[in-house]
Formats: C-alpha cells, sequence, structure tokens
C-alpha cells in the first residue's frame, strides 16, 4: 500500500474542474484509491459527486492510500494528478 498527503492549494478548494481533470488522470490505473478527509473516506474512482461532496476547501489536508498491483505507478500518478489541479 503506497500513502500520500495532500494539502490542497487551489484557493477555492476542490470545484467540478479540478476534480474531473484528477479523476480523468487515474481513471487507467487498476489501484483502488482511497481519499480520507477528516472522518469521511471515500473511493476516489467511483465518481466526482463524492469527491465534490466531501467540501474540501484551500489549505485542508487529505490522506490518499492507494491499494493494487500498480499501486507504485498509481502513486506518482496521483500525486502528479493532485498537484497540476489542485
Amino acid at each position: 500500500m503506497e500513502k500520500l498527503v495532500y494539502r490542497i492549494k487551489d484557493r477555492d478548494g476542490v470545484h467540478a474542474r479540478p476534480a474531473g481533470a484528477i479523476l480523468k488522470a487515474i481513471s487507467d490505473y487498476k489501484s483502488t484509491i482511497t481519499l480520507i478527509y477528516k472522518d469521511h473516506q471515500i473511493n476516489l474512482k467511483n465518481g466526482i459527486f463524492g469527491f465534490l461532496g466531501l467540501g474540501i476547501r484551500f489549505d485542508d489536508e487529505i490522506y490518499l492510500h492507494i491499494q493494487g498491483e500498480d499501486e507504485e505507478e498509481c502513486a506518482i500518478g496521483v500525486r502528479r494528478a493532485f498537484e497540476e489541479n489542485l
């Protein structure tokens, strides 16, 4: 299992455009990507509504747990997707 911590840098927090771009960037990985925020946990690949529904704001810290056959490659791609979009 790969674990990442990311702090949101976008002043608007998580909103539709960057969330959609992140989901598109991670869609081809086979690993399960679990996003943990406060006391909530979602499978990030299940769609945009769960991601947006968390209400993640600027400077909030999120945790990502990646598990599966391509987890190392996936962790690199997930980190890149978040850095480029949020």
